[in-house]
Parts: structure tokens; C-alpha cells; sequence
């Protein structure tokens, strides 16, 4: 049963991921993956968030955890179509642009992630949760 469970949040995962490309391409063109950034960054203060939420006090059945986690948040994050865009800037000479966008991946996806987790915690001291 879990595995289903994860193959259906992954699916959902996969869909808002490739919602979330097709936004960005249409706003900001595709010669620098934003879609692929936000979605990292957004996907990682999700995974604070709910990480955090069952962490400290959250008390819901491990199946919705994986539904979450595994399942919705690893089909919309995604580290290989991130390596893969980063390789795609450095061949077509943008070194810069390579450099920048692996930079801004991995510390926005950090920040996102402590800041997912301090919400959670501010939002289980007040009750939100």
C-alpha cells in the first residue's frame, strides 16, 4: 500500500512540477531555468515546513507522511533536472550563468528549508497547526 501511496503523491508532484516549468517558460523564457529554481526553492521550504510539522508535534499516520514527502514533494523537486540545466548553461559557454543559477539553487534551497522549519515551529507555538 505505500507504494501506491507514494506513486499517487509523486504523480500529483510530477504535474505541479511540470505546471510550474511550463508558468515559468511562458514568463521568463527558457534561457535561464527559473522554472527548475523555483521549484527547488519551493519544494524545499515545503519540505521544512512539513518535516518540521512532524517533528514537533504533528501526530499524522507515517502513510501521510510518504503521501507528502516521498511522494508529492520528491515528483516535484527534482536534483537531476537541476544538474542537468546547470551542465545545459556551462556547454552553451555560460559559465556565469551556470555558476549563478548553482549558486542561488543551493542557497535559496538551503534558506527555504530553515525557513520552512522555523514557520512550522512558529506555527505549532501558536496553534496554527
Amino acid at each position: 500500500m505505500n507504494y501506491l501511496i507514494v506513486f499517487l503523491g509523486a504523480g500529483l508532484g510530477g504535474a505541479g512540477r511540470h505546471g510550474v516549468n511550463v508558468l515559468a517558460a511562458r514568463l521568463v523564457g527558457t534561457a535561464f531555468p527559473a522554472g527548475t529554481l523555483v521549484i527547488n526553492v519551493l519544494g524545499c521550504l515545503l519540505m521544512g515546513l512539513i518535516a518540521g510539522a512532524f517533528a514537533l508535534r504533528v501526530n499524522l499516520p507515517q502513510e501521510a507522511r510518504l503521501f507528502l514527502t516521498t511522494g508529492i514533494l520528491g515528483g516535484f523537486t527534482t536534483f537531476s533536472a537541476f544538474s542537468l540545466d546547470a551542465a545545459l548553461l556551462w556547454q552553451r559557454g555560460e559559465a556565469g550563468l551556470a555558476a549563478l543559477y548553482v549558486g542561488a539553487s543551493v542557497i535559496f534551497s538551503l534558506l527555504a528549508i530553515a525557513a520552512g522549519l522555523a514557520l512550522a515551529r512558529i506555527m505549532l507555538a501558536g496553534g496554527a497547526l
